[in-house]
């Protein structure tokens, strides 16, 4: 039997006819947001560009590449600027809530798309991490030692920051199209996607939730998959 206080985590109690004109309205603006969003991906289609220099070198699973050599033949890249310190002893919590959600790759290389992740970490670090994960469609490169993560302004007097990167290739030309960080890396998480659209949505506190609903999710709840207790 339900207490009281988990009766007001619920949501209110309607017939069928009302809740299917409360949800007619919700779709209204759902759809609304959907044509922004498409305005907003157009303009991303519509972006100028800048040239990177290739003279970078990462550390990856298949030894020292250029820039060039992460596009794995293919015309675009996008890199998911991974916060992982060359000092750390693990990856960051939320960049691996980004990572988890990653779907399989090959979505993307049909669309002539590569997508990997960057660190600053030493390669060995990265690998026992990603065992550890239990991540087998990620490609991960090691920045360390180069200036990448800075010149990309994802590292700032040794702060890591994280981000998303979008590269094009044409010929041995490199160029950056679109780079996003802060909230803008949630469209690549889809927890957070998924969880939109519950009735208790994140569970934060920043959010704008009818009173009663739990909203005691912190920064510090933020944490890799296999540190969950299921209990």
């Amino acid at each position: 039997m339900s207490t009281e206080a988990e009766d007001e985590q619920l949501p209110k109690l309607v017939t069928t006819q009302e809740w299917a004109k409360a949800l007619d309205q919700v779709t209204v603006a759902e759809k609304a947001l959907t044509r922004m969003s498409d305005l907003v991906s157009a303009k991303r289609r519509r972006l100028p560009m800048t040239a990177v220099a290739d003279g970078y070198h990462f550390e990856g699973p298949t030894g020292r590449q250029p820039l060039r050599e992460l596009f794995d033949g293919r015309t675009q890249l996008i890199v998911y600027h991974f916060m992982f310190g060359p000092d750390w002893d693990a990856g960051c919590p939320g960049c691996s809530w980004v990572v988890d959600a990653m779907s399989h790759p090959a979505h993307l290389h049909a669309r002539d798309t590569s997508i990997v992740a960057v660190s600053r970490a030493p390669l060995p670090k990265l690998q026992a991490y990603s065992e550890r994960m239990g991540w087998d469609n990620l490609t991960w490169y090691s920045s360390f030692e180069t200036s990448f993560n800075e010149d990309m302004g994802v590292t700032n007097d040794g702060a890591e920051d994280h981000g998303a990167s979008v590269f094009i290739r044409s010929g041995d030309n490199i160029y950056r199209t679109y780079f996003t960080g802060d909230r803008g890396i949630e469209h690549l998480g889809s927890h957070w996607t998924y969880l939109d659209l519950t009735p208790f949505g994140r569970q934060e506190a920043w959010e704008d939730s009818p009173p009663g609903r739990p909203q005691h999710m912190g920064d510090n709840d933020q944490r890799r998959h296999d540190e969950f207790d299921e209990s």
